[in-house]
């Protein structure tokens, strides 16, 4: 009620640092509150005024107008119009009929088909709520930012930890600690949305990193989208920070799984197809003229059915690398054991075997570089992509700020110009007043001027006819 509002200033403040003059600036409220709509019910009054149809918003207009006069009266029946007129942005206003022509049959209203009301009765509330469905919006705190369930919630404990603390609850601290809670909430989802999102797209080990990589940057997409959603008055852009760290992190950790997985599926399939050759070289199958040639063969065998074995992952050349390396000396002792190769023979062979071990171990470096890449790629990628729909929320939230603050500007210019209105309105009742105590001071100034020269002119008279005798006393007596 009107009661509340004027009280509002000295129960809540919009800002946290008070004016220089130690009053709240009671225009900021205008800032976040809603639309005024009145309801006047059982309206039974006709929509006139001065003899003219008026709308229903007239109607509230006239009702809102300032009753002139500095009486006491006056001025408390004015405090609840200026307050609406201050602190709401925009006023409408709906009445009603009764809703039934039977005014004992409002106890049982609830009970009574909406048939059976008054038509003129249903055609209002059609009307009312078409209005709230299409144009009413939902609360605000400024700067677009709407208040859900659970910010409400929020909010009002808020006020209340501020109240039993003693002191004047402020709404832009208010604001302050809900971004607090509203961002950290904003960040856990986020996260949990990249983490659920990933193990149900990843299948471990992935073929390759690029695989894993593209699958992760999707899921960041989604997540900082999540983010965005939840998320507002993000200072600094402290909780996104926030974000971007943890995603690291699980992504780092997705990759461990994946280079864990593919290690270990590696290394089984290597031990199965590599069974055959280490049984051959433990029974010495290879120690014999010739050893090296089939050992070579066996162990070609071994790479080409490994390069078969499909999904490997990313592990798959460093686990055969390190195979190769644990058979450094069986080569070596085998080479040296066969008889059939003459000492140049072997001198090739070993140069022949370091040359191969020298090409897979700089594969390997160069596979490692290329990893690196990659995820620079992706740190890149992860970056532009965090920019773009930071950009996308900062467009939108100047675009809320920017319509909020012409909404601001919207009610204060038209209450500047209905104040001028009522100014000059004011003005020029308080002029015509004035003119017409003028012209009546002046009017009463005459008839005393007039009233005063007749008198003199009488004693004058009176004076002049006495002198005359009895010529005097008959002028007199005939005047009489």
């Amino acid at each position: 009620g009107p009661g509340y509002v004027t009280k509002l200033t000295e129960l809540i403040r919009a800002k946290s640092s008070p004016r220089s003059d130690g009053l709240e600036d009671a225009r900021e409220f205008v800032g976040f509150f809603p639309d005024f709509i009145w309801t006047v019910r059982d309206f039974t009054l006709e929509l006139k005024l001065d003899g003219h149809c008026i709308t229903e918003d007239q109607y509230l207009e006239n009702a809102l107008k300032l009753v002139s006069g500095q009486d006491p009266q006056t001025l408390v029946s004015n405090r609840p119009r200026e307050c609406i007129r201050q602190f709401f942005p925009r006023w409408k206003c709906f009445v009603f009929v009764w809703p039934v022509s039977d005014p004992q049959l409002l106890s049982k209203i609830e009970s009574i088909p909406e048939s059976q009301m008054n038509p003129k009765f249903q055609e209002q509330l059609k009307n009312f709520c078409s209005y709230i469905f299409t144009h009413a919006t939902g609360k605000r705190l400024g700067e677009g930012i709407l208040v859900t369930g659970s910010r409400l919630g929020n909010l009002v404990q808020t006020y209340v930890d501020a109240i039993n603390n003693g002191t004047v609850p402020c709404l832009e601290n208010a604001v302050k600690t809900l971004a607090e809670r509203e961002n950290s909430a904003a960040v856990q989802r986020a996260a949990e949305h990249y983490s659920e999102q990933m193990a149900q797209r990843v299948r471990l080990p992935t073929d390759t990193l690029p695989e894993l990589l593209d699958v992760h940057s999707a899921c960041e997409k989604e997540a900082i989208a999540v983010f965005m959603e939840h998320s507002f008055k993000d200072d600094q852009w402290k909780f996104q920070k926030k974000l971007v760290v943890i995603i690291e992190e699980r992504k780092g950790a997705f990759m461990e799984q994946n280079e864990s997985a593919s290690l270990s599926h590696c290394q089984a399939e290597l031990d199965k197809l590599s069974a055959s050759l280490r049984e051959s070289i433990s029974h010495g199958a290879f120690y014999v003229p010739g050893g090296h040639s089939l050992y070579l063969e066996a162990r070609k065998k071994v790479e080409q059915d490994y390069e078969q074995v499909p999904r490997k992952g990313v592990k798959a050349s460093e686990v055969f690398q390190n195979f190769l390396k644990s058979q450094i000396t069986v080569e070596e002792s085998i080479l040296q054991s066969d008889k059939a190769l003459s000492d140049g023979q072997r001198v090739m062979a070993v140069e022949l075997a370091k040359n191969e071990a020298l090409e897979k171990e700089l594969e390997l470096m160069r596979q490692q570089q290329k990893k690196k890449e990659q995820e620079i790629e992706t740190r890149m990628r992860s970056f532009s992509e965090n920019m773009d729909q930071l950009q996308k929320k900062m467009e939108m939230e100047r675009e809320n700020i920017l319509r909020d603050q012409e909404r601001v500007l919207d009610h204060k210019l038209k209450a500047l110009r209905d104040l001028l209105l009522e100014g000059i309105e004011k003005k020029y009742e308080d002029l015509r007043r004035e003119i017409k105590l003028r012209d009546e001071e002046i009017k009463a100034l005459k008839k005393s001027l007039i009233e005063k020269i007749l008198d003199v002119v009488r004693d004058i008279l009176i004076k002049i006819l006495s002198l005359l005798g009895d010529v005097g006393v008959k002028i007199l007596s005939s005047a009489k």
